[in-house]
């Protein structure tokens, strides 16, 4: 019943405006030699206008020589970019994807590097000329309005500027409600061609991407506005973020994995800045059950990218948080989304904006997630340099996190040497090594910085902890990171002279380089040190550090720990003792000994109460302490 409806709808359509439905002779032999055909992106490209052109060329071989196309990306066959149609075609993408990437490669096509918000505006000035259109849509409505569907992004802009405007009106294509809508009084020529619309299939997130997407939601907080990418990164943060709540979305891609997140009302809208209650996209990519989901939905809006993109319009929206990836990251902090070095691989396309905007934003973050290597684990993403040839689609100033699946580096405001330290410790530990090398042959880091390869020296992420004191301050207990100097350096000069004295039973203050590396670079198999941070958004405050260093020939520990001046009797050195405790015993050791002196009654105490059995000796005002531990 539904198919007579639509076929006696086509009909009535057609007496209506019979000029716009000449045979397809007839339409295609208004395209001239040279002229600029735009091509529908992504999952609304128009496939059966472009199959049409092609039967077309193939049987008027000479009809046209010479055409451009122009497209963001194509997830059809794209013939045309075929070499023996380089006489009629030259294909020219502002993203290049797997279906063109070898023409690009092989100066068989062009690609077009721009920011994505800026094409429709090409377009308008002609700087870029659209002579012809072709494009998919939905079917007419009573007033005769024809939605663009699943695909808004370039294709309103296309289509407005265009001299001659193609349709595909497809009865399957969803009406998408926002700035999606064209009247088909503006449309020249109409093809009725009903057929499924393209589909992408999400890559299935592996173990990896699953990591990466636990990081990413420590970030992610309630009430955040959210841009995500395509891919199985991408979809492992979606499934991260099921435990949020009041999300946004004002994204360039809508994908299956924001559709379920609306399903499920993590994603509600409530808390945006602009376009309230509703998620904001230029164009989806996914399966029919998510088409169908957008269809005639008025939580879902559609706009062109230099709305969705727009740097201006982000910065408007409070804690908007883009999350994107890329090919490689150099350890000053740039990176490429574009090449693998002198080869052309993907483009620019919205990501610059929107990590951008996202900076601008207030209480914006910024976050590239990237797996740590690439070639099956054989290539680091983490480089010294980008390779030669390499765009640096990201500059040093536009990303505030990076993320592997090996941790978190936050490099807003750090320097050069703080943001190659942070960048090294989330590479893959076997690069690791050569990484401190480089950078020191380049004079990233100190020339003399230390560094412990092999398991040793791999960080263990399995001990870190969050634990309440008895005065209610949440404290993360973490093993210290060799990326961790410049904390530990502020932390070492908050203490006063007298903690100082106490804890290394010296009067000498001074923490310069030397003598902090024995404390970040460490053994993790031979010693631990275990951090007090508090944490603050970006920001984390060390308060309190515990170390201990195990005497193998008798299966005991040396102990120490300190705690910030201002932070002392809140419970943080019972915390840390009791922490550290936990972590001895279940690495087999049998006790602590400890150099505590007289006059440090409070330390004492502490290690009375924590039921050890104590033997203790004095010596020149200090008491050596062995203290095993009870079954």
């Amino acid at each position: 019943m539904a198919d007579q409806d639509q076929n006696r709808k086509i009909e009535g359509i057609k007496a209506l405006y019979p000029e716009k439905f000449p045979t397809t002779e007839r339409i295609f032999s208004a395209i001239h030699p040279g002229n600029r055909i735009f091509i529908g992106t992504g999952c609304g490209e128009p496939q059966c206008l472009v199959k049409a052109l092609i039967d077309y060329v193939r049987s008027h071989p000479k009809a046209f020589f010479d055409t451009e196309l122009l497209q963001v990306w194509t997830l059809g066959v794209a013939p045309y970019a075929d070499e023996k149609f380089k006489d009629n075609f030259r294909h020219n993408s502002f993203f290049i994807g797997n279906n063109t990437r070898d023409a690009v490669n092989q100066g068989l096509a062009d690609y077009t590097p721009v920011f994505l918000s800026q094409v429709p505006g090409l377009f308008q000035k002609k700087l870029v000329p659209v002579d012809v259109a072709l494009i998919q849509t939905s079917l007419p409505d009573e007033h005769g309005f024809m939605s663009l569907g699943i695909s808004v992004d370039i294709v309103k802009a296309a289509t407005e500027n265009a001299s001659l405007v193609i349709a595909q009106i497809n009865p399957q294509m969803p009406r998408v409600l926002g700035d999606t809508f064209i009247n088909i009084k503006d449309v020249n020529f109409i093809i009725p061609c009903e057929e499924p619309l393209l589909e992408y299939e999400d890559t299935v997130a592996d173990d990896i991407s699953q990591k990466i997407g636990t990081y990413v939601s420590r970030i992610v907080q309630d009430g955040d506005t959210i841009q995500v990418g395509y891919g199985s990164i991408p979809n492992a943060i979606l499934a991260h973020l099921k435990n949020k709540e009041h999300l946004g979305v004002h994204t360039e891609l809508l994908t299956d994995g924001i559709v379920e997140l609306m399903r499920e009302r993590v994603i509600d809208n409530t808390r945006k800045e602009l376009n309230r209650g509703k998620t904001v996209a230029a164009f989806c990519m996914g399966k029919r059950d998510t088409y169908d989901y957008l269809h005639d939905n008025p939580g879902i809006e559609f706009r062109p990218v230099n709305y969705t993109n727009n740097p201006t319009v982000l910065a408007r929206q409070k804690n908007m948080t883009a999350i994107n990836s890329a090919l490689e990251i150099d350890l000053s902090g740039q990176a490429t989304a574009e090449n693998i070095g002198k080869r052309f691989y993907s483009g620019i396309g919205g990501q610059a904006d929107f990590m951008r905007g996202a900076i601008l934003s207030p209480g914006g973050k910024s976050i590239l997630a990237l797996q740590s290597t690439a070639e099956n684990g054989e290539v680091s993403r983490i480089v010294p340099y980008l390779k030669e040839g390499a765009g640096v689609t990201l500059s040093r100033g536009d990303i505030h996190y990076v993320i592997t699946e090996y941790g978190i580096a936050y490099l807003h405001g750090k320097n050069i040497r703080e943001r190659a330290m942070d960048l090294i410790a989330i590479a893959h530990p076997k690069f690791r090594e050569g990484l401190i090398e480089q950078a020191k042959e380049r004079r990233l880091i100190y020339k003399d910085q230390a560094f412990i390869p092999g398991v040793q020296g791999v960080y263990p992420e399995e001990f870190e902890s969050y634990k309440t004191t008895k005065t209610g301050l949440t404290l993360l207990l973490r093993p210290v990171k060799f990326s961790d100097e410049h904390l530990l350096k502020d932390f070492f000069y908050s203490l006063s002279n007298d903690s100082m004295y106490r804890r290394f039973i010296s009067t000498r203050v001074d923490m310069h380089h030397e003598r902090l590396q024995p404390f970040v670079v460490i053994d993790y198999t031979k010693e631990m040190v275990i951090l007090a941070v508090l944490k603050h958004e970006e920001t984390e405050l060390i308060v309190g550090m515990a170390q201990y260093l195990i005497d193998e020939t008798k299966h005991i520990a040396e102990v120490a720990f300190v705690v910030r001046d201002d932070y002392q009797g809140k419970g943080i050195g019972a915390t840390l003792l009791s922490y550290v405790t936990y972590l001895a015993r279940k690495s087999g050791l049998l006790g602590f000994t400890a150099a505590v002196l007289m006059e440090n009654r409070q330390m004492l105490q502490l290690f009375e109460k924590m039921g050890f059995n104590i033997e203790k000796r004095s010596e020149g005002g200090v008491y050596e302490l062995t203290m095993s531990f009870r079954d």
